[in-house]
């Protein structure tokens, strides 16, 4: 029987997930792993995110669907109950049978609603959430600022490696609308940053009504009261919804002693060995006006087009893809959305598996041991001329052990992160060649307001 993968850490730092109940456990959907962080000792890691541990790219879709499902029952949609059952996730549906589950779209009975996530771990599930609402728009929050681009709004994760989020849409009246307002983040553990999101986004459009939509509930019941007064405060209704919830059990002296256990553990300078496995590039042919995310705005509109694109992508790549060869489909930082759909197609349009993850800034202790969520590091430079100063990271990318790896990595980035950085001597391609048997790298745009669509930052 699998070991599960909090077990290392539960076992050193005494840190537990305990549940509250539900047809979904919250071991069912994360593990642990210690942070390199001096404001939080442990890193609870989803395995069907998209973010640290490469998983089926139509896991990662279903989850993220029947999160907006839930959303959508909670504001009043007539969604069916078998569709709302996390169980859905689990044995009763195929590794390879996801596409015959009818995630149908629904309408609200106050119109769309507008969905905002956080970057970067949730940009994609923000993402996937709209997917479940006919109409509804998307935004997400971004750590990259954007020259000639209003800021609507600043606010603060304070726990996180990069606490400043950025609210940059192409029309700062695009939040200006009727209908309720769902937000969208991987995790709930305080809440204080849903709850400094919807402070400052009420103080610009006040509504009626919020949804605040997480993979996983951690509230304490101090935490879950502060969400009652902010409702009674603004004189609106806050709900929120997950797949699973509980309690993260932390023991006195935990800060210390993951400083500890990272001091004696932790080899900062960690990367993959340079190899030669063949690079690929690869253009994409991309039509003028689709945003490759939500940064910016995503429209209700783009949704089909960025699927037709995602379909012809996949043909590309496909052609130049081994059969039978497994295929990991990595995206980048913040931008995960239209790696995750071009990674679904893939898993649909060819033999062998496919699985999807993305790059990050969050610095993680890796332990190469069963029951540890983290069990391989790649380190490189950031690639996109934002906070250059701080390390980038790809989890679980290489193999750990003596386990075989991926037999080919398919790189997506914008244009922005299409630099030197990426390419050169001990960037992020390099690193997977030393990793994988050949590397293909796909170059999206990144769609700017006031910009020609397919210029881009080379």
């Amino acid at each position: 029987m699998p070991i599960w993968p909090g077990t290392w850490v539960t076992e050193r730092l005494g840190v537990r997930l305990a549940d509250a109940g539900g047809d979904l456990r919250v071991a069912d959907l994360a593990g642990l792993a210690v942070r390199r962080n001096p404001r939080r000792a442990h890193l609870v890691v989803s395995p069907v995110l998209g973010k640290h541990v490469p998983a089926d790219p139509r896991t990662i879709y279903a989850a993220g669907r029947l999160l907006g499902l839930r959303a959508a029952a909670v504001l009043g949609a007539d969604v069916p109950e078998d569709l709302r059952a996390a169980a859905v996730l689990g044995a009763d549906v195929p590794d390879d049978g996801w596409e015959t589950v009818d995630f149908q779209e629904v309408k609200l009975p106050a119109g769309p609603p507008l969905v905002v996530g956080y970057a970067e771990t949730a940009t994609s599930l923000g993402h996937v959430v709209a997917d479940s609402f006919a109409d509804a728009d998307y935004l997400h929050s971004t750590r990259r600022p954007v020259p000639g681009v209003a800021l609507l709004g600043r606010f603060d994760e304070t726990h996180s490696h990069a606490t400043e989020h950025l609210l940059l849409p192409a029309d700062p009246a695009w939040l200006d609308r009727d209908g309720p307002l769902v937000l969208v983040d991987d995790e709930l553990t305080t809440g204080r940053t849903a709850q400094a999101t919807i402070r400052e986004l009420h103080a610009v459009r006040p509504r009626e009504r919020y949804v605040v939509a997480a993979l996983l509930d951690l509230r304490t019941d101090a935490d879950r009261a502060g969400f009652a007064a902010l409702g009674e405060q603004l004189g609106a209704r806050i709900d929120v919804v997950s797949l699973a919830a509980g309690e993260v059990e932390l023991p006195d002296g935990v800060l210390e002693r993951s400083r500890d256990l990272v001091a004696s553990l932790d080899a900062p300078g960690t990367t993959g060995t340079t190899g030669a496995a063949p690079v690929t590039r690869v253009d994409a042919d991309w039509p003028a006006g689709l945003p490759e995310g939500g940064r910016h705005g995503f429209a209700a509109a783009h949704r089909p087009v960025l699927l037709e694109v995602a379909d012809r992508l996949a043909g590309t790549v496909a052609a130049g893809l081994p059969d039978g060869a497994s295929v990991l489909v990595l995206g980048s930082e913040e931008l995960m959305y239209a790696p995750l759909l071009l990674a679904r197609a893939l898993a649909g349009l060819r033999p062998g598996p496919v699985r999807f993850s993305s790059t990050t800034r969050s610095p993680v202790l890796p332990v190469d041991a069963p029951g540890y969520a983290i069990r391989t590091r790649l380190t490189f430079p950031a690639h996109d001329g934002v906070d250059t100063d701080q390390a980038r990271f790809a989890y679980n990318v290489a193999a750990p052990g003596r386990s075989a790896g991926f037999d080919r990595i398919v790189l997506v980035v914008d244009r922005a992160g299409d630099t030197p950085a990426l390419w050169g001597a001990g960037g992020l391609v390099a690193a997977l060649r030393g990793v994988c048997e050949g590397v293909t790298v796909v170059v999206v745009p990144d769609l700017r307001p006031e910009q020609d669509p397919q210029e881009g930052t080379r």
